[in-house]
């Protein structure tokens, strides 16, 4: 089984993790894209922030610009 540092994106593996270990605990977000953007985000309101910007501008995002 891998454990959360596994999970957590790197330059040579992007992406995006999020954690939220209870309801009641702040999630937690961090996102690394393959141009080497990088951002980390604790809240509710800032990894929802997070996830939305790096969904729109980076990781897969990349390979719309032009369609």
């Amino acid at each position: 089984m891998r454990g959360m540092a596994d999970l957590t994106p790197t330059p040579d593996r992007p992406g995006l993790h999020v954690s939220k270990p209870s309801p009641n605990a702040p999630a937690t977000g961090s996102a690394v894209c393959h141009c080497g953007a990088t951002a980390t985000a604790t809240g509710d309101n800032q990894v929802r922030a997070l996830v939305e910007g790096y969904t729109a501008n980076h990781g897969s995002a990349h390979g719309r610009a032009g369609r």
